[in-house]
């Protein structure tokens, strides 16, 4: 198996030979052989992209216990027993249950919750940890890279303020005349939070007990995982209703493909999506695509009126030398919440994302299970509650392509 810095400089390489290509060319139209050779580095590229992410996989666990080692030690390397205590405890209270701690350990761990009190057997996640958890879920892909957030101590419902001044001006004034009057207008948007579940997450005793294994970690990343994908999915197509209310359904429609496109996209399509979108949000330099992954591989195979495909492949974004992927002049994010291409779907947006505002609240709530159902197979159950929501602050700054209805 070639190792996962291999795989990416074989793609990076292939990346930059694809756009070096398209920018030889220039203007000129494209030849059949041209097309062929573009082609065949594209599916190159969509295989070694396959690896990685397998690779990835396989890396992951190992590669996140030593950067959370190496950053620990960076930020305290003074750090000594006494400091990490209250998290030495909770790790204590994850691994044995509350009925194995003692009154004054249980006093020292409510003592660095996020809240104080236990529910119904369940404790709430100490603030450093919750924080840890929060961090984690926004640097989960997606909405999250590139939404705005906050973060509240307490669930209450919120207002968030908005405004929109892409439709204000100023005015010449003559001498000796008064300016004229132009409040700018505010609104406000509903930030409500909801209760997301990670489901009951099973972890083998055996494990448990190991004290070589990080449990907090361990616990840490299935709960991030799935209330990652879970929160993702209610950032982009929430219905607003027991969840977030999804940046999909909140903005508007740029651009519905014409009759018989029920799953393909036209180049002018694009164009008109994003002209759809105010100048004044296009100059800030902070708007881009974001698509399915099946319908980036429609979009890769589009071409201009010369025959050059549009799609500009990224240099591995995120590396200090590479470059995203670019459609159109305007980088691409992919998030695989959104629709794929069929009838009536919305499967592209375009606009400025930092406009869709995630609120997460500061109060994680974790059960143990050690019932008979989880004893009599050797395990412990755990089960995370957490509250976040989200909302478009401003209905201007993403707009939507539609496929045809027929």
């Amino acid at each position: 198996m070639k190792s996962i810095q291999a795989l990416r400089e074989q793609r990076q390489q292939l990346a930059k030979e694809a756009r070096n290509q398209m920018e030889q060319k220039g203007d000129r139209a494209w030849t059949k052989e041209d097309q062929t050779t573009f082609d065949e580095r594209a599916d190159k590229i969509d295989g070694i992209e396959n690896e990685i992410t397998a690779v990835e996989k396989v890396m992951a666990l190992e590669i996140e216990d030593h950067n959370r080692d190496v950053e620990t030690f960076r930020r305290n390397p003074g750090a000594n027993a006494e400091s990490n205590k209250p998290r030495a405890l909770f790790a204590k209270l994850l691994r044995e249950g509350p009925a194995n701690m003692t009154r004054e350990e249980m006093a020292d761990i409510r003592n660095t919750m996020s809240t104080t009190a236990p529910s119904q057997g369940g404790y709430t996640v100490q603030t450093d940890v919750a924080k840890e958890l929060i961090d984690a879920l926004k640097a989960y892909g997606g909405m999250r890279g590139l939404a705005s957030s906050i973060t509240t101590s307490q669930g209450n419902p919120l207002g968030y303020p908005t405004s929109d001044g892409t439709a204000e001006e100023g005015e010449w004034v003559p001498e000796n005349t008064g300016a004229t009057s132009g409040d700018a207008s505010f609104g406000t948007v509903g930030l409500n939070t909801f209760k997301a579940s990670s489901k009951i997450i099973t972890i083998p005793i055996e494990l448990l007990m190991d004290s070589s294994i990080d449990i907090i970690a361990m616990v840490n990343k299935r709960i991030r995982d799935r209330l990652g994908r879970t929160m993702n999915k209610g950032f982009t197509v929430g219905s607003g209703t027991g969840q977030p209310l999804g940046y999909v359904p909140a903005a508007s429609v740029g651009k519905i493909g014409a009759t018989g496109q029920t799953v393909t996209v036209l180049y002018d399509d694009l164009v008109d999506l994003q002209e759809s979108i105010d100048q004044a949000y296009q100059d800030a330099g902070t708007c881009r695509f974001m698509m399915h992954q099946q319908t980036r591989k429609v979009v890769r195979k589009i071409k201009d009126g010369s025959g050059r495909p549009i799609w500009a492949e990224s240099y591995e974004a995120g590396i200090k030398t590479g470059t995203p992927a670019q459609l159109l002049g305007s980088d691409v994010a992919i998030n695989n919440d959104m629709a794929q291409p069929a009838a009536n779907a919305k499967t592209i947006g375009f606009g400025d994302f930092s406009k869709y505002m995630i609120r997460d609240v500061l109060d994680f709530i974790l059960f143990r299970f050690e019932d008979s159902a989880f004893a009599s197979k050797g395990q412990v159950g755990f089960l995370a509650w957490s509250r976040a929501g989200g909302n478009l602050l401003d209905v201007n700054g993403i707009k939507l392509y539609q496929q045809s209805a027929t």
